[in-house]
């Protein structure tokens, strides 16, 4: 660089020189002139005008070149002076092209100033030399692009069978580092694939449950997907069940950075993980298929923390419990009971999105193949009911909605509630556990029944009429709620009164039922002396109706079984008696005494 400036500097002086000679030449002819003229009339005239003329008028000057000696020295000199503007200009464009090369990384504001600093004004081809810079400059090479299924392609069945082996050997009793180093091993065969080549969040939103049960695991070959599984099958709950909080906390983080995005920029930019989130994704979803279970001791964390809740983070969850679900299908009822259907509750406003897609997973779990005999037989898990009571009082309240209040979704939710209401009603008739649901459900279906929603009222005293019929006690429960609940009683009343063949059939024992409505025609006429008001008066006399009415089909039965009893008593001894003495009796004796009968 320093011999190139003192180039420029000499070409610079020398045509300084040169210019300073021709000035003092033109003094000197002009003085000349003056002196030979000095007793004659002069003309004024001015040299930057007459040098713009002498230009203007170039033929007649070339013309006349051989009679004006000077025409000839003044023309090399404007030769020599625009061969050395060019030499300028060449040593120039040479100074820029070595100063890119010697610093590629200069900014191209920076690379501008210094050409507008060096460049003369007549240097009219400095804008080609920039460009020529610029083409000087090499493109950095573009990164290839890895797809998820191009990576998990690479992935040696062999190389991680032999891994797993290493890492169980060495951290033999420390499992966390083991299931770590695991995750570590998927993080380096995806590491080179891209957040934009698996743009995950984008991908959960815009796509049904069925299609991301079974992202990214559609691209793990059945070798490594079974040798992984294998593997995690040999771990300790406790151990993966910190490695699935781990893990979920990450693609939480990861979503969490993306939203940042959203909000803090209009551009959304994809950028790339430093351990893949494929890889986390990959070691979860086997986790979770091959442990389901480890959910459970999850799931109050999961409760409890704001972290874990709110419908940004419904995709995640969703995709958990889908491969949870895969797994075991009972779990995967029971987290969606747990975890997604208290989001449908209408106080938080579940939005048409949200309510959609918890609706597609309980879709897809109840038409799973066999799916109700798999969750009818796992209807309690671990000593907790997969639909406990409270969750059948929301299913209820969700499927059967005001008239004014249906939507798009409640003809969707009254076709999964059959199958929900079964497993939630599921047990072995007369054990303790169905007595102890009958109770508990027996308290919010007599207060659904009492509401003014014709479809709820009829489904709930339907419940109501099913908890009468598996634990006695509950007649006394009902006979205790019989006053604040009066509406909800008259019609459960009205229903055993209309339907008495089919309840006379199921229930095993009446004398439960007889001594309830006893109670309730003494509270009736006691609170019929008592009440003033119009709409409770007639409230009483319907009840009062209704419960002497099956309280006299109960006497017509109960005479009806009295007799029966008698007559079977009495047949059975006739027949013990004739067949202790049939050799005594003549058989044409017996022939007539049966005609005669």
């Amino acid at each position: 660089m320093d011999e190139t400036s003192a180039l420029i500097e000499a070409i610079l002086r020398e045509q300084e020189e040169e210019e300073e000679a021709h000035i003092r030449r033109n003094r000197t002819t002009q003085n000349a002139t003056l002196k030979n003229n000095d007793n004659e009339w002069q003309t004024v005239s001015y040299q930057k005008r007459n040098r713009n003329k002498n230009s203007s008028k170039q033929p007649l000057a070339d013309h006349n070149s051989a009679a004006d000696p000077s025409s000839d020295v003044f023309s090399s000199v404007e030769r020599h002076s625009e061969e050395r503007r060019r030499r300028l200009l060449e040593v120039q464009i040479a100074a820029e092209a070595a100063t890119s090369d010697a610093a590629p990384s200069r900014s191209k504001r920076h690379s501008d100033d210094e050409d507008d600093d060096d460049a003369e004004p007549e240097a009219g081809a400095a804008p080609n030399g920039s460009s020529e810079a610029k083409k000087a400059k090499q493109k950095k090479p573009k990164k290839l692009k890895v797809t998820v299924a191009e990576a998990a392609s690479r992935i040696s069945a062999d190389d991680l069978a032999a891994f797993l082996a290493e890492i169980t050997a060495s951290y033999e009793s420390q499992q966390d580092i083991m299931l770590m180093r695991f995750a570590d091993y998927f993080g380096r065969a995806f590491s080179s694939v891209s957040a934009a080549q698996f743009p995950w969040l984008k991908t959960f939103k815009e796509s049904t449950v069925a299609k991301i049960v079974d992202i990214p695991l559609l691209h793990i070959s059945e070798d490594i997907y079974k040798i992984s599984t294998d593997w995690i099958s040999h771990r300790s709950y406790e151990a993966l069940g910190s490695f699935v909080l781990w893990s979920f906390d990450n693609i939480l983080e990861d979503l969490a950075s993306h939203q940042g995005v959203v909000k803090g920029s209009k551009k959304v930019v994809q950028q790339s993980s430093s351990k893949s989130q494929v890889a986390i994704f990959v070691v979860l979803a086997m986790v979770l298929r091959r442990k389901p279970d480890v959910m459970i001791s999850l799931l109050p964390i999961m409760k409890e923390s704001q972290k874990y809740q709110g419908q940004d983070k419904l995709p995640v969850i969703v995709w958990v419990i889908t491969q949870a679900s895969q797994g075991d299908l009972v779990m995967g009822l029971y987290l969606w009971v747990s975890l997604l259907l208290p989001m449908l509750n209408v106080k938080s406003g579940c939005n048409p999105q949200s309510r959609d897609l918890i609706l597609q997973l309980v879709e897809r779990i109840i038409t799973f193949p066999k799916a109700r005999s798999i969750l009818l037989n796992g209807a309690v898990r671990k000593g907790e009911r997969v639909v406990p009571p409270w969750a059948l009082d929301s299913l209820l309240r969700i499927t059967c909605p005001l008239p004014s209040a249906r939507i798009k979704a409640t003809e969707r939710f009254e076709a999964v509630y059959p199958t929900l209401k079964e497993v939630a009603l599921a047990g072995t008739p007369g054990s303790k556990a169905v007595k102890h649901l009958a109770q508990q459900i027996l308290s919010f279906a007599i207060k659904a029944a009492g509401e003014a929603n014709p479809d709820l009222s009829k489904e709930a005293s339907n419940i109501f009429i099913w908890c009468l019929t598996q634990n006695p006690d509950c007649y006394k429960q009902w006979d205790l709620l019989y006053m604040d609940n009066l509406e909800a009683s008259i019609l459960v009343l009205r229903k055993l009164s209309g339907e008495w063949k089919e309840y006379f059939v199921k229930h095993p024992t009446l004398d439960s039922l007889r001594e309830t409505l006893k109670s309730f025609s003494q509270k009736n006429e006691m609170a019929l002396a008592k009440v003033d008001d119009g709409t409770r008066h007639a409230l009483l006399k319907d009840a009062d109706k209704y419960s002497k009415v099956i309280l006299g089909r109960l006497s017509q039965g109960h005479g009806c079984m009295k007799g029966m009893a008698i007559f079977s008593v009495v047949l059975a001894v006739g027949a013990v008696f004739m067949s202790q003495n049939m050799h005594l009796w003549d058989y044409n004796k017996l022939t007539e005494m049966l005609n005669l009968s």
